[in-house]
């Protein structure tokens, strides 16, 4: 059984990520940059001067807006299995609706976060090394930990 968003796209090549990038995905802002091992769907939207870190796997239709920065091996996913029927094996339960993601201007992802389905993260938000970001996080907070939490405001 495949994903909804299983047509994902691996650039390798310094250099050439972006220039194919802004050619593939959905909308791809002025200067983008996309990093080696960058995977993402055809449905992602990038703003002006944001990033896509080392390694990172965008699935599904996400969002980022401007001036983004993300660091190395963030996962962002849309969509997750069903599990409600006990039986039924997971894996042959098909997958939820998918939930957009959405990430607003002036955002820093730090290294190894994950971004659940669904979720929305305002404008200025500073989202720690190694978060998991299960519910949306207000505009300009810092928040950190699994799950993640705000710890503070900016």
């Amino acid at each position: 059984m495949q994903a909804p968003s299983a047509l994902l796209i691996e650039i390798r090549g310094r250099g050439i990520e972006a220039f194919f990038a802004k050619h593939i995905i959905a909308s791809a802002g002025k200067n983008i940059n996309v990093e080696k091992g960058a995977t993402f769907s055809r449905r992602l939207s990038v703003g002006d001067n944001s990033g896509l870190g080392v390694n990172c796997q965008i699935q599904g239709a996400v969002s980022i807006g401007d001036n983004v920065m993300m660091g190395p091996d963030v996962l962002i996913y849309t969509t997750n299995y069903r599990f409600a029927n006990r039986d039924i094996p997971m894996r042959k339960q098909g997958y939820q609706p998918e939930k957009p993601v959405s990430i607003g201007n002036d955002v820093w992802i730090g290294a190894r976060v994950i971004i659940l389905p669904g979720v929305h993260i305002g404008d200025g938000c500073v989202i720690g090394a190694g978060a998991v970001v299960t519910k949306d996080v207000p505009a300009y907070c810092v928040c950190a930990g699994n799950p993640a939490k705000v710890i503070k405001e900016r």
